[in-house]
């Protein structure tokens, strides 16, 4: 009897080699071309087109990873998308930031042009006495722009 067992594990075990090769060999064969280098608006179409024909989000994620590589999107942020897209959405490009008000402005730029006509030998630390509300980067930004 245990020289049945053991004759029926090699066999197993031969079985078992011939299937990984034949699996590593699949593998080989059909590995996608990796898309470098691609747009986010190109990936997120990609995802609005798999997600139209109802595959699920954790295959969506499988597939960009094939296509455009293991590190361009994160499984979460397919989902993110997925869901903004069932939820309507139908623009693939990233929605403009509100982010800080920039401090310069016309005004601004006019203001210290003033000063620096006043002025020809002024300093930054002299304008940013008179600006108080604007660092002297970006002081020294202005001046040079303008």
């Amino acid at each position: 009897m245990c020289s049945d067992l053991l004759y029926q594990l090699r066999s197993h075990r031969r079985h078992f080699v011939k299937f990984v090769l034949c699996l590593c060999l699949f593998l080989a064969l059909n590995r996608f071309k990796i898309i470098e280098g691609a747009a986010d608006c190109e990936i997120r179409y990609a995802i609005r087109f798999l997600n139209a024909r109802n595959v699920l989000p954790s295959e969506i994620h499988h597939q960009v990873c094939q296509v455009y590589g293991d590190n361009e999107m994160s499984d979460g942020m397919v989902r993110k998308w997925v869901r903004m897209f069932n939820d309507g959405r139908e623009n693939v490009h990233d929605e403009a930031l509100s982010g800080r008000t920039s401090l310069v402005n016309d005004d601004l730029v006019r203001k210290v042009n003033e000063r620096v006509r006043d002025d020809r030998r002024f300093t930054i630390s002299d304008l940013s006495l008179h600006f108080l509300q604007i660092s002297r980067t970006l002081l020294y930004d202005t001046v040079s722009s303008g």
